[in-house]
């Protein structure tokens, strides 16, 4: 694996027009892309709390069609809860406080090695030796 996806760029092909960088992205680097387990709860949280519907259940589709046949799901494990909680300390001392969510996914990013893939890079650039992309 070489890169972790945030939830934005998972859900990108959902849009009614998605981003066709994103698309070309996600087509050239199949194989070398993972999510979080942030990001699985941060969809499948999204698509539960819509109203039974053709687009709920559009994305139900995806979701386990395409986002869990495609894509492994790594775990926030110790390390990662580690990193996580010195990088929040550090952070707070600075006067920063990013989404604890935000946290997670940059904590399994760095703690495996991989570039975390984002269209919110500004979200994530306070965290020390993360790598991040956008496909943008």
């Amino acid at each position: 694996m070489k890169y972790l996806l945030d939830t934005n760029i998972v859900s990108e092909p959902l849009r009614p027009q998605p981003n066709s960088e994103v698309i070309r992205r996600l087509r050239e680097h199949e194989g070398e892309i993972t999510i979080p387990s942030p990001v699985w709860h941060e969809l499948r949280f999204g698509c539960l709390r819509l109203a039974p519907s053709r687009r709920r259940e559009a994305i139900e589709r995806y979701i386990e069609d395409v986002v869990l046949t495609t894509f492994p799901v790594l775990d926030y494990d110790w390390k990662a809860a580690d990193w996580h909680a010195q990088e929040r300390a550090r952070l707070s001392r600075a006067g920063k406080t990013p989404p604890f969510v935000d946290g997670q996914i940059a904590a399994i990013a760095h703690t495996v090695g991989l570039i975390l893939v984002t269209s919110n890079t500004a979200d994530f650039q306070t965290f020390y030796g993360l790598t991040i992309e956008s496909w943008m």
